[in-house]
């Protein structure tokens, strides 16, 4: 079995200041770029279909040039074809514009077939039930963080711990999604379920180290180390097994898994930066600076 050594931080060798400016800038820029993204698009992320309504066509792949037929078989340009070489299929998706996807997905598949191209299943999401679906989803990542929130400060009972781990998770959070943006990764109801195991994962690291630090006994920079030795090998290991499945889905062409791998995978490093510095940077200020001084 490989041993994973953490080496130990010098932490007096750098300011609060310095420590927490790299985080603070990842984030600002997440956030431009999330900001950005909205301006242009009218959505935070790049919505998926369950989010968004319309058609998706499942069409084999039968090796006769097929993604070339699929760019001019339809009478309006795709959202988006991937393949899936697994299943032999190209899933083809198009954003209804009214709320008659039914109407819609009956054009595209009469269209495929005038085009001489197999259609093997047709999904269709109305963009009234895909508003819902999106109301829920937000509501359910907003309620997994205000109940997360409310258990640390229950736990820690002083704002600047509680509100460290906070910060952290959501930094956590923010990153990935631009992250998504710019690696075309879409929002859906399994990306979300990734986000979700992301806050998980964050106020665990988070916690652990606080718990170290505020409750045990030992000088601080004796505490920061000893929690990361735990912390750092926990997500490091989780962090490998996630970029092993995101490569492995890669390969069989199943996206939701690859997305999921890559979501998580990232999350976890922008973790990593976040406990350790942003994280340190409060619980040291807190100590020695703030309240307890």
């Amino acid at each position: 079995m490989v041993a994973i050594e953490v080496p130990e931080i010098h932490y007096t060798e750098y300011s609060n200041r310095q420590l927490v400016a790299v985080p603070l800038a990842v984030l600002v820029l997440a956030l431009a770029i999330i900001g950005g993204w909205y301006l242009v698009t009218g959505a935070p992320a790049n919505l998926g279909l369950e989010f968004t309504g319309g058609v998706e066509l499942r069409i084999a792949d039968d090796g006769d040039d097929v993604e070339q037929q699929i760019e001019t078989a339809f009478d309006r340009q795709p959202d988006s074809v991937r393949s899936i070489p697994a299943d032999d299929v190209y899933v083809v998706t198009f954003r209804a514009a009214d709320d008659d996807p039914e109407g819609l997905a009956n054009d595209l598949s009469t269209q495929a077939d005038e085009a001489g191209l197999s259609t093997e299943a047709v999904d269709q999401v109305s963009p009234s039930f895909a508003s819902d679906t999106a109301r829920t989803a937000i509501f359910g990542v907003g309620l997994a963080f205000l109940g997360m929130s409310v258990l640390v400060f229950a736990l820690f009972r002083t704002f600047v711990p509680s509100i460290a781990v906070v910060a952290s998770a959501f930094s956590d959070l923010v990153i990935p999604i631009a992250v998504m943006n710019l690696l075309g990764i879409q929002m859906t109801l399994g990306t979300i379920a990734a986000l979700l195991m992301i806050i998980g994962y964050s106020v665990d690291s988070d916690i652990l180290l606080n718990n170290s630090v505020l409750r045990r006994t030992g000088d601080f920079y004796e505490s920061v180390s000893r929690a990361m030795r735990t912390g750092v090998t926990m997500t490091l290991t989780s962090m490998a097994a996630m970029i092993v499945m995101a490569i492995v889905a890669a390969l069989f062409g199943v996206d939701l898994l690859r997305n999921i791998g890559i979501i998580l995978a990232v999350g976890l490093c922008a973790d990593l930066m976040n406990t350790y510095l942003l994280n340190v940077s409060l619980l040291r200020w807190y100590k020695f600076e703030g309240v307890n001084r």
